[in-house]
């Protein structure tokens, strides 16, 4: 155990971990500088505790950063540590996560941190679609520092916590009072990195909550565990909860277990982890109402929407997680901003969502019209199974709006419904599958998901996708 056995960093991973679970290694590495009076005897672990444990029986290995010592800066000594921290991880096949609390990186080892800071940086991204990364901010996490945090797959921030790339006094033109950027809240509602902000006890839980859904890693196809529920559960009151993917996650889902991320940013697109039959399966929906709140939002897409959605994609494809769309989008934001923005973000998620190989089921709630329904999962951008309810409505645009530009007025607009529009034309034409009740969602999509339990995909070769 580290000489500092009582430091908060050891409290705080003491806090994360089962009990009596976490076992300390590197706990006698010292700073190697001597400069400026930075001798070993100041330096105890030199600043970060690492190690691993279990959460819910599960290995994880851990590193928390001590701002105890040298403000819990990072050196070559520190870095070392956290390296060694993520080879470890990724040969035992288990997640990473680190407590960040650091004044940054140490001034008096100058390029040596930075270098240092920087073999963080290269572990980190050789690991991403390895092992799942998970941060928690329970103190300052500024400058390079941040970097971290963007790389990892699920960012923390306790209501204590400050994020942040540039200081809000060191932006021309603001300060603090004006837009303090460094607050958990703002990084929560604006940046799409933040998972989950509150007290350092109330994000240990959700750590803990979501270590137990995910992988070890990217070679244990998925995470299954036992299912409690009923198969045949009748789902109750979806005609309503189909407005809110969150409310309907959670209904559908093993003893109505769902796990959101990224809750507060893009509102309009909700995406996080339900099970089924056992099975962790990824969930994306397009927002026209969050039911506990009792606020509605546009079923446009927008690009802050698809850049979540898309990189919620990636992490379930590389972890061979399953993917549910629950599709209720009218088409695309209409702003001068938006035009800037969509068509890089909404070619991204084309190609996070074709490229993935994992099953894919596309569940049309409400509305799917025009390309953007083609977005959301549709067969021709890979769905495997698409579903629909009895009076989703959908076509390539409204029958009144296509009369207009097909005969200049809305004489066409009846038959144009009637023989170019709705899920029976869908249907005829092979694109929805199959019709279901709200009452028999979960089963058909327990049904769907067994079905595609092993799909297989032969891919062209390729390094990646440039999207």
């Amino acid at each position: 155990m580290s000489e500092r056995k009582n430091s908060l960093a050891v409290q705080r991973i003491d806090a994360l971990l089962d009990e009596n679970s976490f076992v300390e290694l590197g706990s006698g590495i010292t700073s190697r500088n001597t400069d400026f009076n930075l001798d070993q005897a100041n330096t105890p672990s030199d600043g970060v505790v690492t190690g691993h444990g279990l959460i819910d029986g599960n290995l994880v290995f851990v590193y928390s950063q001590d701002p105890e010592v040298c403000g819990g800066s990072i050196g070559e000594m520190h870095a070392k540590k956290i390296t060694n921290i993520y080879r470890m991880a990724v040969k035992m096949g288990a997640p990473v996560i680190g407590i960040l609390d650091s004044t940054g990186v140490r001034l008096q080892e100058s390029y040596d941190a930075l270098e240092a800071i920087g073999s963080i940086y290269q572990e980190a991204v050789s690991a991403s679609g390895v092992i799942p990364q998970i941060v928690a901010v329970y103190g300052k996490c500024g400058g390079g520092l941040s970097v971290l945090a963007g790389v990892s797959d699920f960012t923390f921030v306790s209501d204590k916590g400050s994020l942040f790339l540039n200081a809000p006094d060191a932006i021309p033109g603001n300060n603090k009072d004006a837009v303090n950027n460094a607050d958990p809240k703002f990084q929560f509602e604006n940046t799409g990195i933040v998972d989950a902000i509150g007290t350092e006890d109330e994000l240990s839980a959700k750590i803990r909550e979501l270590v137990t859904i995910l992988p070890g890693s990217n070679l244990e196809d998925g995470c299954y565990d036992e299912c409690l529920d009923d198969l045949n559960r009748a789902s109750e009151g979806l005609e309503d909860k189909r407005l809110d993917p969150a409310a309907f996650a959670e209904e559908i889902s093993d003893n109505h277990l769902f796990i959101e991320t990224k809750k507060a940013f893009a509102k309009s697109m909700t995406t996080g982890f339900i099970k089924l039959d056992g099975a962790t399966v990824g969930v994306v929906g397009n927002k026209e109402k969050c039911l506990k709140c009792d606020k509605e939002f546009s079923t446009e897409l927008t690009a802050d929407a698809v850049r979540k959605a898309a990189d919620f994609v990636r992490f379930c494809d590389a972890f061979d997680i399953p993917v549910l769309t629950l599709t209720n989008v009218a088409g695309y934001e209409k702003s001068i901003a938006a035009e800037g923005a969509l068509p890089k973000a909404l070619a991204s998620f084309a190609a996070a969502l074709a490229s993935a190989t994992v099953p894919k089921v596309n569940l049309i709630t409400k509305e799917a019209f025009g390309t953007a329904y083609i977005l959301m999962n549709s067969k021709s951008v890979g769905a495997d199974l698409v579903l629909a309810y009895p009076d989703a409505d959908m076509g390539i645009m409204d029958a009144a709006a296509a009369s207009k530009i097909i005969a200049g007025d809305n004489s066409l607009a009846e038959s144009f419904a009637e023989t170019q529009s709705g899920i029976g034309n869908a249907i005829r034409r092979g694109y929805i599958d199959r019709v279901v009740n709200f009452a028999d969602t979960r089963k058909y999509l327990i049904a769907g998901f067994e079905m595609l339990a092993t799909k297989q995909v032969d891919e062209n070769y390729r390094k990646h996708s440039t999207k």
